[in-house]
């Protein structure tokens, strides 16, 4: 395969890359960055629109990797390839597979959410941690959760360290960025309890009815829950603590929670998917 060469970090499509690990970038140009092999393939199976690819032959080198360049020429999308000193300045993270593609952000509302008969939606509140976010998502969709929804977020969904954290479930979950009015408004639509997790409850959440509509709310790592959730939630439980910290990381709390709510529901069984 013949590709476009690329070999000066001058060159304005290096820049073009560099300006999107930035958050003011990708928000002026509705662009972001997908760094990884499993990453881009569950961004094409979720139908991301992508503008292009990078890539270098010098890591690039097994044939599932080399059929994932064939898809984008299919795509009739541009394939561009740079030697390693080029394509090092513009991965990013510490993990090169020696591929990175370009794509449109998608655009995800409230309305386009499709909810089962026996919805579970997490919910999270001004998370501030790309890895904590995309961890989240990652256990909604291993747990097949309906959706989540991003409060008052401190980082955008769509930061490359969101998709990579994730490993590319990003695409594939029903993630929606709102704020905590537009959250609530949602969920008491819908009829689903709210279930808010916080350390100063009296109820564990073993002791929880997660077999209901059920949307968990969880904190910001620093702040905790809002008192608008916390005014707002039907329900406060606790997981316990042992140690001398106090909470755990979000995004452990999110998998404890969700894990849970299946266990209650009996997912945990044979065949029992969906």
């Amino acid at each position: 395969m013949e590709f476009k060469i690329i070999t000066s970090l001058q060159n304005p499509k290096i820049k073009d890359i560099v300006r999107l690990r930035d958050s003011k970038g990708r928000e002026e140009t509705g662009l972001t960055l997908i760094d990884g092999v499993r990453e881009i393939r569950r961004a094409i199976d979720a139908g991301v629109s992508f503008t292009e690819l990078f890539l270098c032959r010098e890591v690039l080198g097994d044939y599932e990797e080399f059929d994932l360049v064939k898809k984008f020429l299919l795509m009739r999308k541009p394939v561009y390839e740079a030697p390693a000193g080029v394509f090092n300045k513009i991965i990013y993270g510490n993990r090169n597979e020696g591929v990175l593609a370009v794509c449109k952000q998608p655009k995800k509302n409230l309305e386009a959410i499709n909810l089962s008969k026996q919805p579970l939606i997490i919910i999270v509140e001004s998370v501030e941690k790309p890895g904590n976010l995309g961890a989240i998502l990652r256990s909604a969709d291993a747990a097949g959760v309906d959706a989540v929804l991003i409060t008052d977020t401190k980082t955008d969904l769509y930061n490359p360290n969101v998709i990579r954290s994730s490993i590319g479930t990003v695409f594939n979950v029903s993630s929606v960025v709102t704020n905590n009015e537009g959250a609530l408004k949602f969920i008491k639509s819908n009829n689903i309890k709210i279930f808010a997790a916080s350390p100063e409850a009296s109820m564990l959440y073993v002791e929880a009815d997660f077999r209901k509509p059920t949307a968990i709310i969880l904190g910001s790592e620093e702040a905790g829950l809002s008192i608008f959730w916390k005014d707002h939630a039907d329900y406060k439980m606790k997981i316990p603590m042992r140690g001398k910290g106090d909470s755990l990381n979000v995004s452990s709390t999110a998998a404890i929670l969700v894990y849970e709510a299946l266990r209650q529901r009996g997912k945990y069984k044979k065949g029992l998917e969906n």
